[in-house]
């Protein structure tokens, strides 16, 4: 599914490295979707759907996620893109940061900048924030679902968002956008995600793009040269300034997308339910990538195919990303059991 857009141009950028292709090519995604943030976005009925994604690159030490993780974020930050989260932070000092604390705010000072900046004056514009986290364990802690919760809630919030802190008192952030692009193993995330979290908002919002070691060794990788830098640099602002406004769409998109939704069948593995009932929205938000990615303010066939089979091919591979997590004994059969069940009309014969 290759073509001449951002996507392609990043991976002659990124060159040889030891890394699984799909950790590059998500990587790259998650990097787009924070830079747009809300400048370029998809009217859905009643909703917006905007570019930012919360992806995890999954599998076993050594696979490279950091390597994939550090090139995404360090190209970005190339952009003068600066809203980018803490390596390690708390629920509180993650609100300061999204509400756009530039400074080194002490949490003894957070209650005064939170009064002065946050409580319902509506001055500022969207906020930002981009989570690169090659380590998720160490940014977010262990089984800290409050923290968890509250990311939830973030990845597709319209308005003005409002959180009580420690001291009982309000605060408001206009318009949150949030990005993560972090790395895991499935030990780590059985130590960041208790099993309760399964059919909670936070795993029914995470893209989990499993991979395996590639088996090269390249002992001296090479550095791009200046000028193809300079040039990625610029193609990717050059996506920030055109890809802007409402997305449209064309006709063959929508009914592509229609009969997407229509005729999903699911991610074979009970866990997933949940990323199944916002699966759509996740397509949706492939598709602004993909169709910023080739430098248009339009949703055509392409973008639609480009942005399901990037999905499918994930979603493939998702279950080997958890492991046995959450998966007790016979829990796949004991679901299908239930599901034929519930389903039924009258007397099941054996």
């Amino acid at each position: 599914m290759a073509r001449e857009d951002f996507i392609s141009a990043y991976f002659s950028y990124v060159g040889d490295t030891e890394a699984p292709a799909t950790f590059h090519r998500w990587s790259c995604l998650s990097i787009l979707g924070a830079y747009l943030g809300r400048s370029y976005r998809f009217h859905l009925g009643h909703f917006k759907v905007f570019p930012n994604i919360y992806c995890m690159l999954m599998g076993d030490a050594g696979t490279r996620k950091s390597t994939a993780i550090k090139i995404a974020s360090g190209l970005l930050r190339k952009t003068g893109y600066t809203s980018i989260a803490a390596e390690r932070t708390t629920k509180e000092k993650f609100l300061l940061d999204l509400a756009g604390d530039t400074g080194d705010t002490e949490v003894s000072n957070a209650d005064k900048f939170l009064e002065s900046r946050l409580f319902g004056n509506g001055e500022s514009g969207p906020s930002e924030l981009f989570v690169a986290a090659d380590e998720f364990n160490t940014f977010v802690g262990n089984g800290n679902i409050e923290f968890l919760s509250m990311l939830g809630v973030l990845w597709d919030y319209d308005g003005t968002f409002s959180n009580r802190v420690k001291n009982s008192k309000s605060i408001e952030i206009q318009d949150p956008t949030v990005s993560i692009l972090a790395g895991n193993t499935p030990t780590g995330f059985s130590l960041a995600f208790p099993i309760e979290a399964i059919g909670q908002g936070i795993f029914s919002r995470l893209v989990l793009v499993h991979g395996e070691k590639t088996g090269k060794r390249i002992t001296f990788p090479e550095a791009p040269d200046a000028a193809a830098t300079t040039d990625i640099i610029n193609l990717l602002q050059a996506v920030k300034v055109t890809s802007t406004g409402i997305a449209e769409i064309t006709n063959d998109a929508k009914s592509a997308l229609d009969k997407i939704y229509k005729s999903w069948a699911g991610v074979d593995d009970v866990r997933f339910d949940s990323y199944s009932n916002r699966r759509f929205t996740h397509l949706l938000k492939l598709c602004l990538i993909t169709s910023a990615a080739a430098l248009k303010r339009t949703i055509d066939l392409s973008d639609v195919v480009y942005a399901n089979t990037i999905l499918t091919h994930a979603e493939h591979t998702m279950p080997k990303a958890l492991g046995e997590f959450g998966k007790s004994r016979n829990s796949d059969v004991a679901h299908k059991v239930l599901h034929i069940l519930e389903g039924a009309d009258g007397v099941i014969s054996r």
